[in-house]
Formats: structure tokens, C-alpha cells, sequence
């Protein structure tokens, strides 16, 4: 957190400021009631366990303080997933060399009590169905790029890729971005993005671009 407090300090227009978490993610109940799906998404730090997860609202917090102007690309590959461990016993049976990690971790037990009980929480997918079309999600005065590595109610896998373990949205996301360049705009990005996970990993997670129609037809990292 002080970290990203230190990212935004002092930010000016013509800034760009780029943040980048690769690791566990979770989901749990939002007891304050500003999110209508009844959930608010979180990332786990080193220290989650004593210190807490890190919140979709304590980003926001930080984030909606940057000057305008300034160009702030989010990019969080990791899972918003409620029933991780459910999946993560199906894949008990594959070969070492094939498993798939979900980047999940168990929320605490108190909000897990709420996610459980709440009927309206749809069952999370991971790696599952077929992503097809996709379009970005166009959301109106959000003031930043927010790359995810697959939408609120799905989980994000590592595994084996350039024999190494790898994200799968991270993997693809640097190699189309490698071969493109920066010459490409955000939008034609995360289109290439979501096809290298379908055609290399067979992944149904979907990844989800989201920003005003101005940010996703920019340049990315411009």
C-alpha cells in the first residue's frame, strides 16, 4: 500500500505509471454495499495472512487521486474466483508436468461464511467453455487502463509454458506485446491477447480490458 501510494504521489500530466501484480487473488463479500454484485475482488500480498488482503475499493481509493492527464496502466493477473478449491481438486489427476496452478487463495473464514451462504454468487469457471468474441469494456470516466487476466467471476492458471512456470495472461500478454511493439492500441492488445490464451493454453479465462473509449483506442503505454 505504500508502495502504491508512492506511485501516485506527485503524478503529473504526460506521466505514464505502469503496475503490475502477478500472484493470488480472492474474493469476498462486500460488507460496505458499494459493489452490486455483492462482492469486492482482492489481491493478496506477502502478509495477507496478518496484514489482509488489498481490496478492489482501496485501490480505487488510491487510484481516482491521480492528476489528469496522467496515464496509469493496471494490469492484474490474478484470479477473482469464490470456489477455487473446487476446481483445484479436479486437476489432482493430471500429470506433473501439465498441472495447472488457479492463482486463488481462500478468503477468511468470516467473509467466506457470507460468499457461501449468498445464492446469487454464481459458481466461478475456471478454464472452462470458450471465450469467442470479445469486445473491452467501455466504462465512462474511469481515469486509468485496467488489464485483467480474466473477467470477476472466473479464475486465472500458471503452468508449464517456454519450460518455465508461467501466468498465462502474463505469458501471453508479453509475447503479443513483444511482437506488436507499443505501435498498437490497447484494444487490438487485448483482442491478440485473448486469442495467443485460447490457442496456446486452450484457456476459457477471458481476459477483460476495461477504460473510456478514448483509452482503449490509445496507444498502449502512451
Amino acid at each position: 500500500m505504500t508502495g502504491l501510494k508512492w506511485l501516485v504521489k506527485g503524478a503529473k500530466k504526460g506521466d505514464l505509471l505502469i503496475f503490475y501484480y502477478s500472484g493470488h487473488g480472492s474474493q469476498v463479500a462486500d460488507v460496505s454495499g458499494d459493489d452490486i454484485d455483492g462482492k469486492d475482488e482482492t489481491i493478496c500480498p506477502h502478509d495477507f495472512a496478518t496484514a489482509g488482503m488489498i481490496k478492489d475499493d482501496h485501490l480505487r481509493s488510491i487510484f481516482s487521486g491521480i492528476a489528469a492527464g496522467v496515464n496509469l496502466e493496471v494490469i492484474l493477473d490474478s484470479c477473482h474466483s469464490g470456489t477455487g478449491t473446487r476446481e483445484r481438486a479436479a486437476l489432482d489427476a493430471m500429470p506433473e508436468d501439465q498441472k495447472v496452478t488457479i492463482r486463488y487463495v481462500e478468503p477468511p473464514l468470516d467473509y467466506q461464511f457470507f460468499l457461501d451462504e449468498d445464492p446469487t454468487i454464481p459458481v466461478r469457471g475456471f478454464l472452462r467453455g470458450t471465450a469467442g468474441e470479445k469486445e473491452a469494456v467501455v466504462v465512462p470516466g474511469l481515469n486509468h487502463a485496467l488489464w485483467a487476466a480474466c473477467e470477476d467471476n472466473q479464475t486465472a492458471g500458471e503452468g508449464p509454458a517456454d519450460g518455465a512456470m508461467r501466468g498465462f495472461f502474463s505469458y501471453c500478454f508479453c509475447k503479443i506485446l513483444r511482437r506488436a511493439g507499443t505501435n498498437i492500441t490497447r484494444r487490438r492488445l487485448d483482442s491478440l491477447v485473448a486469442g495467443c490464451l485460447r490457442q496456446t493454453f486452450g484457456a476459457g479465462q477471458v481476459p477483460q480490458l476495461e477504460g473510456t473509449k478514448t483509452i482503449l483506442n490509445e496507444k498502449v503505454f502512451t
